[in-house]
C-alpha cells in the first residue's frame, strides 16, 4: 500500500483526504492518504526523515510551504520561483517539490470560463500573501498583459513582485473604483469574506462589463463578492475548483493515475462543506 498524507499545523480542517480518498476508490488503487500534524518546531526533522516515515509523498499546508521548498532537493522551476512548495514526492531516492496552486488556478479557470485568457488584458489582484503569489505568477506565466497588485501593505505587495520577478502594477484599495472599470478579471486573494473573518467591502458598480470575478474563498461557497458579481451577470468563479485542481497532479505523482475533477467529487466536498456550516 503506498501511503501519503497532508503535514501543516493545524491540519484537522484539510479535505485533502476526502478528495484524494476518493480518487482512490473510483481508481480502485491501494493506497491511503491521511492528516498528519506537524509543529512548526518539529518540521525541520520530519522532512529531514521523511524518507523514514513510510510515506511515498505529500501535501503541505501552512505553514510549512517555505520550508518544505527549502528542504526538497529538486525543485520544479515554479517552486524555484515562488520558494513555496506544497507537493513532495520521492523520486530515485530523492526529495522532490513543486507548487501546484498556480496550476489549479489556471485549471478552475479554464473550466469554468473556457477561454478567458484570450480576452484578459488587465487583471486586479487582491492581497500579496501566499494565494496571490501564486495566483499572479499563474497569470503571467498565461501571458496576461497587465496585472494590477492592491494590498494594504505596499510594502509586501513590493517584495512579492520583486520575488518572483515579473512586472506588476501596485496600488491603493483606494484606487480600486477606477481600476476595476478596465480590469477583465477581478481576484480575491484574501481571507477577507471568509467565515470567521471581516468582510471584503467593496462595490461592483464600476466593473466592466464582461469582467470576471475570482474569490479563492470557499467557506463560504458564495461569498458577498460572487453573490454581488452574478447578480450585476459576471462570470463568477468560486475557490472550491482551485482547491481540487491543485490536488490532480500530486496524485497523479503518488498513485501513477491522473484523475479528474468530477460533479460528484465537487458535490462530496461541498456536502462536507456544508455539514461543519451547521457545526
Amino acid at each position: 500500500m503506498k501511503r501519503t498524507c497532508v503535514i501543516g499545523y493545524p491540519v484537522a480542517h484539510s479535505r485533502s483526504p476526502l478528495i484524494h480518498g476518493y480518487w482512490l476508490r473510483e481508481h480502485k488503487i491501494d493506497g491511503d492518504y491521511v492528516r498528519h500534524e506537524v509543529k512548526p518546531e518539529e518540521i525541520e526533522k520530519f522532512l529531514q526523515n521523511f524518507s523514514k516515515q513510510n510515506f511515498v509523498g505529500c501535501n503541505v499546508t501552512l505553514p510549512h510551504k517555505e520550508a518544505a521548498a527549502r528542504k526538497v532537493v529538486n525543485a520544479t522551476p515554479v517552486v524555484r520561483a515562488l520558494g513555496v512548495a506544497n507537493t513532495l514526492w520521492f523520486e530515485n531516492g530523492t526529495l522532490h517539490g513543486d507548487n501546484t496552486d498556480a496550476a489549479g488556478f489556471l485549471a478552475h479557470l479554464d473550466d469554468s470560463i473556457p477561454g478567458w485568457d484570450k480576452n484578459t488584458n488587465h487583471a486586479v489582484v487582491l492581497g500579496a500573501g501566499g494565494a496571490a503569489r501564486s495566483i499572479v505568477y499563474g497569470l503571467n506565466e498565461r501571458g496576461v498583459e497587465k496585472i494590477t497588485i492592491l494590498n494594504r501593505s505596499r510594502e509586501r505587495a513590493e517584495q512579492l513582485v520583486k520575488e518572483i520577478k515579473i512586472e506588476s502594477n501596485l496600488a491603493s484599495f483606494d484606487e480600486l473604483a477606477t481600476l476595476i472599470s478596465s480590469a477583465d478579471l477581478l481576484v480575491n486573494t484574501t481571507s477577507l469574506g471568509m467565515k470567521g473573518q471581516p468582510p471584503l467591502e467593496i462595490d461592483l458598480g464600476n466593473l466592466k462589463k464582461g469582467a470576471a470575478v475570482c474569490d479563492i474563498v470557499y467557506v463560504p461557497l458564495e461569498t458577498d463578492l460572487l453573490r454581488q458579481a452574478r447578480e450585476r451577470g459576471h462570470p463568477a468563479v468560486d475557490g472550491l475548483g482551485m482547491l481540487l485542481h491543485q490536488a490532480v497532479p500530486g496524485f497523479e505523482r503518488w498513485f501513477g493515475v491522473r484523475p479528474k475533477v468530477t460533479k460528484e467529487l465537487r458535490d462530496l466536498i461541498v456536502a462536507d462543506l456544508a455539514k461543519d456550516a451547521r457545526k
